[in-house]
């Protein structure tokens, strides 16, 4: 059995509301709210980046995994948006949580899908023998230029995942990967903010892409939709997921309470498997999940995860991903989001 073993999330406490944003640039609040089905999302602190995120996600993983740091043999983040062109965020985590210094470290990039691609290498690492134990993350402080569509939902956060063969808590059953040369979305070297190609990156890329992984991965673990307890896919916005998942044959008891767009945002490396995050602090031995991420570019990485009796003995080890995204909120005006977000959004 090889599985993950730990889990953990970090969302930023700050705010801004859809209806915030649409009223600076003279928008339809409603028509936004009701398009995206997204009504806010997180902002990073003025002190907070993919490597701060990093971190906290991590070590409510290693709370919940209650081992040695020193006996993890590779650390993945996965990110759009690391703080240094050239300087890993990984060898910062590792100084900040003892890891190391006999482990392997890499910054992963591949748009949306990175962080799903760094639990991918982790869970490889292990099921091969090459190590007892591999963290991959994703995390984000996601670009989006004042007044585009993007702006709406590009939000902070992230997830960290330890594998594991002793004490897993969820077993991984199958994985697959689908990728395409698809120019959907893109930021070219020395620019500050990604560009994308408006409706084309619906059918030919996001639901070609989730589609094609999520009905392989199913296939290859011999399962259907009704096999399984929840389902989570990537959320640009709230409608493309749950789309997806109703082409799948899932019911909306499935998707909901992996969803959490509308009061997260999209954040990019950590969207969907914040969204796993979040199924994983209530699953149930026994219960399956369906895991399907996607990156622009364009891939999908789909895993079929299955919960162990250990489950219930780590969900209350650490924070939970629905108390950090319902409780203690702080709103921020625009000219406050603005000023936190000043370093992003003017390279300042």
């Amino acid at each position: 059995m090889v599985g993950i073993v730990g889990y953990g999330s970090y969302l930023p406490r700050y705010r801004i509301k859809t209806s915030t944003i649409a009223e600076q640039w003279g928008d339809n609040a409603d028509s936004i709210e009701n398009g995206l089905m997204l009504t806010e999302k997180t902002v990073p602190g003025r002190d907070e980046d993919t490597v701060t995120i990093s971190v906290a996600a991590a070590k409510n993983a290693l709370a919940r995994a209650g081992i040695d740091p020193k006996l993890i043999g590779a650390v993945y983040i996965g990110s759009e948006s690391h703080p240094y062109a050239v300087k890993p965020s990984g060898t910062i985590l590792i100084d900040a949580l003892g890891i190391g210094p006999e482990v392997h470290v890499a910054d992963f990039e591949f748009a949306c899908k990175a962080g799903s691609e760094a639990m991918f290498v982790a869970y490889s690492h292990v099921k091969s023998g090459n190590m007892d134990y591999a963290m991959g993350i994703g995390a984000d402080t996601s670009q989006g230029a004042p007044g585009d569509a993007l702006e709406y939902s590009a939000a902070a956060g992230g997830s960290a995942f330890i594998f594991g063969k002793e004490n897993v808590i969820a077993d991984v059953i199958a994985t697959y990967s689908y990728t395409s040369d698809t120019a959907d979305f893109w930021r070219r070297d020395l620019q500050m903010y990604p560009r994308h190609g408006g409706r084309f990156t619906g059918e030919p890329a996001y639901f070609k892409h989730v589609l094609n992984a999520a009905q392989v991965t199913m296939e290859k673990a011999n399962m259907k939709a009704q096999d399984f307890k929840y389902a989570i896919f990537h959320m640009p916005n709230g409608r493309f997921p749950l789309k997806a998942g109703k082409t799948l044959g899932f019911t909306d008891a499935q998707m909901k309470d992996g969803w959490i767009v509308n009061l997260m945002g999209n954040t990019y490396s950590g969207s969907s498997i914040t969204g796993f995050s979040s199924v994983l602090d209530i699953l149930k031995p026994g219960e399956r999940v369906l895991l399907v991420s996607f990156g622009s570019g364009a891939g999908s990485d789909g895993f079929v995860f299955e919960a162990t009796d250990q489950i219930t003995k780590v969900q209350d080890k650490a924070p939970k991903l629905r108390d950090m995204l319902e409780n203690n909120r702080i709103y921020l005006s625009y000219g406050q989001y603005v000023a936190y977000r000043k370093k992003i959004l003017f390279n300042d």
